[in-house]
């Protein structure tokens, strides 16, 4: 009996201490960073070499305009421990479950009153829409997406499915677009 007291009051503790760790956390969205006495040129440098560093790669860079885009960077698996472009645990987990990319668009121009070199950035993030193929039975199962056998699994899409297959737009990432300006901004 005292054993069976203890151990509800240990499960009751447990719970009470999990659920004090599921509080949701404040999160400061930071929408541009304002530096002082900072070049165009080498703003735009800063901002490469921060981005490179988060393993994106440079599609577009326009001086005269103050502006950088970088290519489709996919989301980070678990496994990738070393790159941190999943910022808060739902993007982990979103980014583990299904093809996510991101694509960050950097702008940056002068301030009408100050004359401060401003930046701004927005992350645009895109899952991957695959329609499913057709099967047969549960031993076609591992040909649902794709054309691949049971003991090799390999995305291999037909035709049709190609033709359907689309990036479906989630919206901005404003964790992502905070954490690529605070790294900027220390590094001015």
């Amino acid at each position: 009996m005292n054993t069976s007291k203890s151990l509800l009051f240990m499960a009751c503790a447990a719970l009470i201490f999990l659920a004090g760790c599921g509080k949701q956390q404040q999160y400061e969205v930071i929408e541009r960073v304002c530096v002082p006495d900072v070049r165009m040129l080498a703003a735009l440098a800063t901002a490469e070499d921060v981005l490179v560093k988060m393993h994106f790669t440079i599609d577009k860079v326009d001086a005269k305009e103050g502006f950088l885009r970088t290519r489709p960077l996919s989301g980070a698996k678990v496994f990738e421990f070393w790159r941190k472009d999943n910022v808060g645990a739902f993007n982990v987990t979103e980014a583990n479950l299904h093809s996510i990319r991101r694509t960050a668009e950097l702008n940056i121009s002068r301030g009408r009153e100050d004359q401060q070199l401003c930046i701004t950035c927005d992350v645009k993030t895109e899952r991957l829409s695959l329609p499913k193929g057709r099967t047969g039975s549960s031993s076609q199962s591992a040909g649902v997406f794709s054309k691949s056998k049971s003991s090799m699994q390999k995305l291999k899409l037909g035709d049709e499915q190609r033709k359907v297959m689309s990036w479906v737009d989630l919206g901005s990432d404003a964790r992502l677009a905070t954490q690529i300006l605070n790294r900027i901004k220390d590094r001015m």
